[in-house]
Parts: structure tokens; sequence; C-alpha cells
């Protein structure tokens, strides 16, 4: 049985571990500094300590065949000398130098011609209104490049008010805002070479989200997008080829912009266009099971995260083909409250067949902070759509 050490003991960690099975077997070791992590009461083995403590991730490699994470934030440098020493980590930490960085992710792209949207690096203290006259319109996306996470350092704002009130200090990237534009995420798994050193891949169908205007996180996505068959398939490329460019096994989550190349209307009918009205742009990529792929544990044959065991434990790659329409809702935190919380409406959701509630079991409540989701299913995408919004008024968090 491969012993598996995992980095961050978060939901990411915790659904991971639910998906083995005897079929993907595996012993699992969790590093996390929070000794309540969801992650925890799963875990054969857990280590409390910190996700950037050399000494704390050494531990972890001597109780592990091979090592991986949930949360990018992390010792790169020790992990980097832990594989130089012969220890298998997938993926393979150099894409934790890529990835860490937002301006280095970035130039990354520019340097392997894979599409994004235009962009600057600049310090906080450097930004002009001559360096913003190069971004069209009157908005623009600030994202400091180190330490984001969850929806937490982005801002849009419009111009005036990134020059009186920079949002973050120190490096940050300035992006075209991209709109209109249809966000989609491609997950694309990478499996570890052969004996020829030829790598398997699979691709998740397109999912289509939709973002909190505040708080940046996912609110709902489901799969599959409404987006013509060619589409699809020029965005699944873009992402492969973006995926490529890192040269390593392991599950990627590529978010993208799907952006109409003519001058349109404010909110097109994307569902009308095909692959010659649409320019496909890479917005970051997660190196690790995401939040955009939940809904495949129910709607898919294969879900995410069995499909990142059986990368980890070297085992074929599994169908990602959908199963049914899926969609689904993150449930978080409301912003009036912190402490002790509860789900309402646990009776309306027990007797939902087509409904799957997966809460994370965190201690507390905290405004925005991610605490569950529900995965929905339906039998076509029109029924899905109208299922989930009814859905959504009934994933709230009350004070316990």
């Amino acid at each position: 049985m491969v012993k598996v050490g995992i980095i961050g003991g978060g939901q990411l960690g915790m659904m991971t571990i639910e998906a083995s099975s005897p079929e993907v077997p595996a012993h699992f070791t969790v590093l996390e500094s929070s000794p309540d992590c969801p992650a925890k009461p799963l875990a054969n083995q857990f280590i409390a300590g910190s996700l950037t403590s050399d000494a704390s991730i050494r531990e972890l490699a001597t109780s592990a065949d091979i090592l991986t994470w949930e949360i990018e934030h992390i010792n790169v440098d020790t992990l980097l000398q832990l594989q130089a020493q012969g220890k298998t980590i997938v993926p393979n930490p150099t894409v934790l130098t890529t990835i860490q960085n937002k301006g280095i992710q970035k130039q990354h792209y520019t340097l392997n011609n894979i599409p994004t949207a235009p962009y600057t690096i600049v310090n906080s203290t450097e930004i002009t209104p001559s360096l913003l006259e190069q971004f069209p319109g009157e908005e623009i996306v600030v994202k400091t490049c180190t330490g984001g996470y969850d929806g937490k350092g982005v801002a849009i704002l419009s111009k005036s008010q990134l020059l009186q009130n920079p949002p973050f200090q120190g490096s940050v990237l300035l992006e075209a805002k991209i709109s209109p534009a249809l966000e989609i995420s491609i997950i694309v798994a990478v499996g570890q070479p052969n004996q020829n050193q030829q790598k398997e891949t699979a691709v998740y169908p397109a999912i289509e989200m939709y973002f909190h205007p505040v708080s940046n996180l996912v609110e709902f996505l489901f799969s599959p997008a409404r987006i013509h068959p060619s589409i699809e398939e020029k965005a699944k490329q873009v992402a492969l080829n973006a995926v490529e460019s890192l040269n390593s096994p392991g599950l990627f989550a590529v978010e993208l912009f799907l952006v109409p190349n003519t001058p349109t209307q404010t909110n097109p009918d994307f569902s009308s266009l095909t692959a010659a009205d649409i320019d496909v742009l890479v917005n970051e990529i997660a190196p690790r099971p995401h939040n955009s792929g939940h809904h495949t544990i129910e709607g898919c044959h294969c879900s995410q995260f069995e499909q990142f065991l059986r990368i980890l434990t070297n085992k074929p790659l599994g169908n990602p083909v959908l199963k049914q329409p899926a969609a689904m809702l993150n449930i978080v935190g409301p912003t009036t409250f912190s402490g002790s919380y509860k789900l309402e409406h646990q009776e309306y959701l027990n007797h939902r067949s087509d409904v799957f509630v997966h809460m994370y079991n965190k201690s507390e409540s905290k405004p925005n902070r991610k605490l569950g989701h529900a995965t929905i299913l339906a039998n076509t995408l029109e029924e899905l759509l109208v299922n989930a919004e009814e859905l959504k008024s009934k994933l709230t968090i009350i004070p316990s």
C-alpha cells in the first residue's frame, strides 16, 4: 500500500482521503498546524506543524513514499531538496516555483506562448496614471503576487480607486479586466511517467463558474458548460498546453476566460458562439484538487479526488466523463457572525435524493469561510439550473 504524505489538512485533503477505496488504497499522513483540521480524523497519522517548516516537512517525508500538497503556500525549498535526495513528489515542486508567485506564473504563460490577459508587474508604490492608461476600460484587476488564496489577495477596482488607495503593498500584478467573458475551468489529470517516460492524461468536461462580486469566491458552478463543442475542444487544448508547459504529473485546475474576439453586446449568448468567435485566455492554474471540481464526486465516473489518488499511487487514470449534469454550490460563513454554527433546512436537504451535502467539519464559522458544499444532479441541464436555484436558498448557515 502506497504511503501518501499530504502537506495541508483542509477540506481538499479530507476529500482526497475519503476517495480511497479497495480499488485505490493508500495510507495517509497529514501535516497541518491546526489540530482540528478537517483531514485529521480520517488520516492514519497526523503531524502537527507549520506547512513552511523544514523540520515538519522532513518528518512527513520519513513516513511517506510520496509527498503532495493541498495548498500552495508551503516550503518549496525543502521539497526541492527532498526531491534531489530521491523522494517522489507529485506534482514536481518546480511547479510551485512557478505557481506560488502570480507574477512569475504570468511570465511563464508569456514565455510559453500561452494566451493570457494583458498584465504588468509593479510595486504598489509605482502605480501611476500613465501606467494604467495601457489597460482598457475604467476598471482593473489587482492581485498580490504572493500569499493570496480563496479570493483573498484579489481586488477589482476603478483606476481612480487604485491610484488613491492601493489594496495591497509590495509587488502586485495588474491585469486588464476581461469583459464580457465567460469563466470556465478545465481539470487536467497527468499520470506519472511509465517505463517509456510517457504520461497518461485525462481531461474533465468544461465547468461554467460564477463568482461572488465581493469575496471573489466561486458561488456556483455546473457542468456541462453552456458552450459549443468546438469551444470546449479549443479550451481543453489551451488547458492541456498550459499544463504540459509545467512538465509534471499531477491534477491541475486551469481557470480560463472565454472572450468574444469581435465587439459584442454586454452579455453575449456564449451558447450561440463557436470556436471561431472566441479567444481562450488562461487566468490561473491550481496544481491540486480544486473547488471547481467538487461536483465530480457525484457527477463523474471518476471524481477529481479519486483521480488525484490514482496519480499518486501510480494507477491507471479513471474515466472523467459526466454521469449526469451536475452543479455545485459553496456553503460559506455569512458576514454577520463568527463562532459555532449549523446548516439550516436540514430536514429539507435530507429528503432530497438529488442533493449531496458535504460539510467540512470546521470548528467555527467566519465571514466568507468555506464550510462545505452541496452538489445537485439532474437529467438535463435545464432542470439542473432550475433546481439549483431553489437549492441555493436552502444552504444557509446560522448560529448554533
